[in-house]
């Protein structure tokens, strides 16, 4: 079962989609009467297509990987019993009905369109691996089953990229077990239901085929492995698909930047690099690795699993921004890219958080080697992101562990949390993210972010000015990064999130001696202002004035004002009315103050287990101006 969340149907800038009744229409009657775009400029015969592989199969799994997994299954015992899991889960299926499509209240079937691309990877390596009627004979039950639906729902694309790309693979792995009239029925619900629903977007760069989000490269995934699949029966149509595909996914490719760092937060990483690497991988089988270099040479890409390995905490909570859940999951992709781009440390991810399941089976080559052996770096800064993870160790369930962010407040999933931070230490996640909230919240996406508690700055680790939330286009660059033994830092410049409160606004984030940590904010008030400082926790808050100690499942963390002085913390709780979710466990650490105009600052030290001495002060700016890496605020 593959963990990824839900995307939901949104336009760039957060807007709601038209009906489907208003989108579909048009999009077809632009693709009638604009020329195709996608042809061949002479009119000529295809070149995309020309290395293609004869015969199936031809995606992902070849016959000449086949011996490589057996082999492995016998030798590596870490594969062995992931095998014989998944053999087992392929024998439940033979007892069950194939899935079902009933629309969910938000007009889709996402998850079941899932489940079956779940269903035909498992049966299928089985059968590749091991043969087996039986295992061939419920998947083409399955395929069957989704060909005979009217439609694959085009008003929610997700939907049509997941069973375009599990049909697909269903055909070209069980081709050998499909009659003449099955391969019809399959291929032509691939070629209508899926890909000839793609060619009015392409043709008209609508929503998913330009945006920079995890839909792009969904999208773009399940048309290019449907495209691939049918290719030698459908050559003219594949053609226009792989060209386009090639096209449409830069957009979204580009946002890795080139420090692979992901604004839409770890869990729709996930959902974006696993359907960039079946779009990559697909190609290469299919097409050849001079087809799939594009891909292969995008360095943001190659660097992408850094940002994975780097956002996940020590004991395997992630820094779960931007509708993300905080469980690290497994990363099947993480085996193929580590494979690919020479990253043993991406292996390591994927099998220490591996599972038993299909990809993870048909992609490890190697166990890998930790971070700690490679001696990567205990900190890094993602700055197409404004992303930084701080740490005190590798491989140390123990070790501190910071997540920090500045960032847009209009990317795709986004929340309005400039400044959010997550903590962990002594095995514990002391500052948390609440995570994303119901997607079938009315507005959630529309104009949810200043509506809904989990999505808007009262429901994160960062500042409430004159009980407003930060401005819905906010942008937060780091300023300044900084990575040494003894010391490392950052500080984000959250001045334009907060332009109608304050003059100026300046976060910095400091790990000190590997071991402590300083919160340190410094802001320019127009007028006499409210602040609310605040820290979500599910600790037990013991509050003594300016020290507040925090108690959880028996470890402490001690929380000091180091300035303003006279400053008190105070404990609220962190739910909001229902329908929202609840979360009676967690309260909100604050700092409540009343200043005057001009400039002021306020310092916060977390010291896990006993308080220590801050030391003295110095201003951001001296921080900013011995920082290693500098970049100009916004």
């Amino acid at each position: 079962m593959r963990l990824q969340q839900d995307s939901d149907c949104v336009a760039p800038g957060g807007a709601s989609l038209p009906s489907a009744s208003g989108i579909i229409p048009l999009l077809v009657a632009a693709a009638v009467l604009l020329p195709c775009r996608l042809c061949a400029a002479d009119g000529g015969e295809s070149t995309l297509l020309r290395n293609l592989r004869k015969g199936h199969p031809r995606l992902l799994l070849l016959e000449e990987d086949a011996p490589r997994i057996r082999k492995a299954i016998k030798e590596d015992p870490v594969i062995g019993q992931w095998y014989e899991q998944v053999k087992g889960q392929a024998g439940e299926l033979l007892g069950q009905k194939p899935m079902e499509y009933a629309m969910d209240p938000r007009g889709h079937a996402l998850g079941a369109c899932r489940q079956a691309l779940d269903r035909i990877l498992t049966l299928g390596l089985v059968y590749r691996v091991e043969g087996g009627e039986q295992y061939a004979a419920r998947a083409v039950e399955e395929m069957l089953a989704a060909a005979a639906r009217d439609s694959w729902n085009p008003k929610h694309f997700l939907d049509v990229a997941e069973l375009t790309n599990a049909l697909a693979i269903g055909y070209d792995w069980f081709h050998d077990k499909l009659s003449p009239e099955q391969q019809k029925t399959i291929r032509e619900a691939i070629v209508k239901k899926g890909l000839s629903e793609s060619l009015p977007f392409y043709n008209t760069a609508f929503y998913w085929a330009s945006c920079n989000h995890n839909w792009n490269q969904v999208c773009n995934g399940g048309m290019m492995v449907g495209a691939l699949a049918v290719a030698d029966e459908e050559p003219e149509l594949a053609e226009k698909i792989v060209s386009a595909a090639l096209k449409s996914i830069r957009a979204s490719m580009k946002e890795f930047g080139d420090d692979g760092g992901w604004a839409e937060g770890p869990g729709y990483w996930r959902y974006a690099t696993e359907y960039a690497v079946f779009f990559t991988a697909a190609l290469e089988s299919a097409l050849g690795e001079d087809a799939a270099r594009p891909m292969l040479d995008n360095k943001g890409f190659a660097n992408a699993g850094e940002f994975c390995i780097h956002v996940t905490g020590p004991f395997g909570k992630t820094f779960n921004f931007a509708d993300a859940g905080d469980h690290a999951g497994g990363a099947p992709q993480m085996f193929w890219m580590g494979q690919k781009f020479g990253k043993p440390a991406y292996s390591w991810f994927a099998q220490k958080y591996g599972w038993a399941a299909p990809c993870n089976i048909l992609w490890r080559s190697e166990p890998g080697k930790s971070p700690k052996e490679l001696g990567m770096k205990l900190d890094a800064f993602f700055p197409h992101s404004n992303v930084v993870c701080m740490r005190s160790a590798w491989e140390d369930e123990n070790a501190v562990f910071i997540g920090f962010k500045g960032g847009d407040n209009k990317t795709n999933h986004g929340h309005l949390d400039l400044g959010g931070f997550v903590l962990d230490a002594d095995g514990r996640r002391w500052a948390l993210d609440l995570g994303g909230d119901d997607y079938g919240l009315p507005g959630y996406f529309a104009y949810g972010k200043p509506k809904y508690y989990r999505l808007n700055t009262h429901g994160h680790n960062t500042f409430v000015i004159n009980g407003k939330v930060q401005s819905q286009d906010g942008v937060a660059p780091i300023v300044a990064f900084q990575s040494k033994p003894e010391l490392a830092f950052a500080v984000a410049d959250l001045t334009h999130g907060y332009r109608q409160q304050a003059k100026s606004l300046m976060r910095g984030i400091f790990l000190i001696g590997r071991r402590n940590v300083l919160i340190q904010d410094e802001l320019e008030l127009p007028k006499e202002s409210s602040i609310v400082w605040q820290m979500h926790t599910r600790a037990k808050i013991m509050l003594g004035g300016s020290q507040a100690m925090l108690t959880l499942d028996g470890k402490r963390l001690c929380a000091e004002i180091v300035e303003p002085a006279g400053a008190k913390f105070e404990r609220v709780p962190a739910s909001a009315p229902k329908p929202e979710a609840q979360q009676p466990d967690v309260s909100k650490l604050t700092l409540s103050l009343k200043l005057p105009p001009g400039k002021h600052r306020i310092i916060v030290q977390l010291c896990p287990d006993k308080r220590e001495s801050p030391g003295k002060p110095k201003s951001l700016s001296e921080w900013i101006g011995k920082a290693e890496v500098k970049s100009g605020s916004r």
